[in-house]
C-alpha cells in the first residue's frame, strides 16, 4: 500500500544540489519535491558493517540530508570482503569514523553524525528520537529485538535486513501501518540454532543486494512514492537468483503491538531474552570451562587430552588447534558421533568463540561424559593468547 511521505520537503535546493541530483530530478515520481524531502530527512544506520556499508553509501549518494551512524566496533581485515565502506587504511579505526569519512568523500553536502558507542537500552530511545527513519543492519537477535521495540514505542518506521551465506531478507516494519518484527518472529530462535555470519559466513556481494533494497525502501518511505515493504517480507536466494515476497500480517496477539500488549517498555536484558546459549549449555559450562592458555598448559604437560573441534569443515580448513580432531556440532547433537568419544581421556571441546562448544558440551555431558570441558573463547582466544601466527577469520 502507498503511504504518505515521511518528512516535509526542505525549503529549496541549491544550484550545486540541483547539478548533483539531476538524475533524480528528471524522474517524475521523485522530482524537486522528492529530492527536497530527501534533503530534509534524518536517517540513522544501526551498524556500519555488511549491510550498513552499501546502505550508507547509497543513502549519502541519494542526498539524505542527515545521516547518523552508530557502531562501536573497529575495522578488521576480515571485514573488507564485504564491508565496502572501509578500506585497507581503515583497519583498526572505529567503523563509525571510517564510514563517515567515506560518506564525506562521496557527498560533502550530507551532515554526518557519529555515534561511536554500543546501542543499548539506556541510549536507544534517545538516539532513535533524533531521526525520522532507522535502517537496521545489525547481525544479532538481541539488538534486532531492541531496535524493533524502541521503534514501536517511539512510533518510528524502520527498514530491516538480514543476510546469511547466500540468503537475504528485507522488510519495513512500522507499527502504525502494519506488523512489527515481533509479529514475524514472536520469539527468538533457540540459542545456537541460527549461526551468525561470523560462524557461518556470508557471500560478500549479498550485502550489496540486501543493502540496496533497504535504501530503496528508505527512499520510498521518505518521498512517499511506490509501495514500501510494509506487511511484506522480501526473500532473496542468490544461488537460484530468485526473489520471493511473503505477506506478513499484523498479529493481534503480538506481545508488543497487539490488542493487549504485554511488552510496554524496553526489556531489562535483551541478551537474556534471546539467550547467547541455552539454559542447558549454560548449566553444562559451570565448572567445566577452561581458557586457551590452560589448554596449552595441559598439552605441554603431557595430559591425555581428546581435543574436539566442533566447527564446520570449511572453518577447519582455515585454521585449527594442533592435536584437535574435527567432529561438527550437528553430529554430536544428533548422537551420530558419540561413539567416537573415549571414556578414558580428558575430553575438551572448542569452536570459534565458545557458543557452539557450550551447546555440544551439554549434549556430551547428557551422554555420560561428566568430566568434559570446553574452551572459553574458542579458537579466537587461542589465536589471541597462544598462537597469533594462525590465521583468523
Amino acid at each position: 500500500m502507498a503511504l504518505p511521505p515521511l518528512v516535509e520537503p526542505a525549503a529549496e535546493l541549491t544550484i550545486d544540489e540541483i547539478r548533483r541530483y539531476s538524475r533524480h530530478l528528471i524522474i517524475p515520481d521523485v522530482g524537486m519535491d522528492g529530492q527536497k524531502r530527501l534533503k530534509n530527512a534524518k536517517v540513522l544506520a544501526v551498524g556500519a558493517g555488511g549491510l550498513g556499508s552499501p546502505a550508507l553509501l547509497y543513502l549519502a549518494a541519494a542526498g539524505v540530508g542527515t545521516l547518523g551512524i552508530i557502531d562501536f566496533d573497529t575495522v578488521d581485515e576480515s571485514n573488507l570482503q564485504r564491508q565496502v565502506i572501509h578500506g585497507v587504511s581503515d583497519v583498526g579505526r572505529p567503523k563509525a569514523e571510517s564510514a563517515a569519512d567515506s560518506i564525506r568523500e562521496i557527498n560533502p553536502l550530507v551532515n554526518v553524525i557519529i555515534h561511536n558507542t554500543a546501542l543499548d537500552r539506556d541510549n536507544v530511545l534517545e538516539l532513535f528520537s533524533q531521526y525520522d527513519l532507522i535502517v537496521d543492519g545489525t547481525d544479532n537477535f538481541a539488538t534486532r529485538y531492541m531496535v524493533n521495540d524502541a521503534a514501536v514505542l517511539l512510533g518510528k518506521p524502520y527498514v530491516w535486513g538480514s543476510i546469511y551465506r547466500f540468503d537475504g531478507q528485507a522488510s519495513v516494519f512500522w507499527e502504525e501501518h502494519g506488523p512489527c518484527y515481533r509479529c514475524l518472529y514472536p520469539e527468538p530462535p533457540p540459542p545456537g540454532m541460527v549461526p551468525s555470519c561470523a560462524e557461518g559466513g556470508v557471500l560478500g556481494v549479498l550485502c550489496a543486494s540486501i543493502g540496496s533494497i533497504q535504501v530503496n525502501e528508505a527512499i520510498k518511505l521518505i518521498t512517499g512514492i511506490g509501495e514500501p515493504l510494509v506487511g511484506r517480507l522480501m526473500v532473496y536466494d542468490a544461488l537460484e537468483m530468485e526473489y520471493r515476497k511473503i505477506k506478513v500480517r499484523k498479529d493481534p496477539n503480538c506481545a508488543l503491538c497487539g490488542e493487549n500488549p504485554t511488552v510496554t517498555e524496553l526489556l531489562e536484558d535483551y541478551e537474556d531474552f534471546c539467550g547467547a546459549v541455552s539454559a542447558e549449555a549454560e548449566e553444562a559450562t559451570q565448572n567445566a570451562t577452561i581458557t586457551a592458555r590452560e589448554l596449552k598448559d595441559w598439552q605441554d604437560s603431557g595430559k591425555d587430552v581428546f581435543l574436539v573441534d566442533v566447527r564446520e569443515p570449511a572453518e577447519w580448513e582455515i585454521n585449527r588447534i594442533p592435536g584437535a580432531v574435527l567432529i561438527p556440532k550437528g553430529e554430536i547433537l544428533s548422537g551420530e558421533a558419540l561413539s567416537r568419544f573415549p571414556q578414558d581421556r580428558q575430553i575438551v571441546l572448542h569452536c570459534k568463540s565458545g557458543v557452539r562448544s557450550a551447546e555440544a558440551l551439554a549434549a556430551i555431558k547428557a551422554a555420560g561424559f561428566k568430566d568434559a570441558v570446553h574452551v572459553q573463547g574458542g579458537i579466537v582466544s587461542w589465536v589471541n593468547t597462544v598462537d597469533p601466527s594462525l590465521p583468523s577469520y
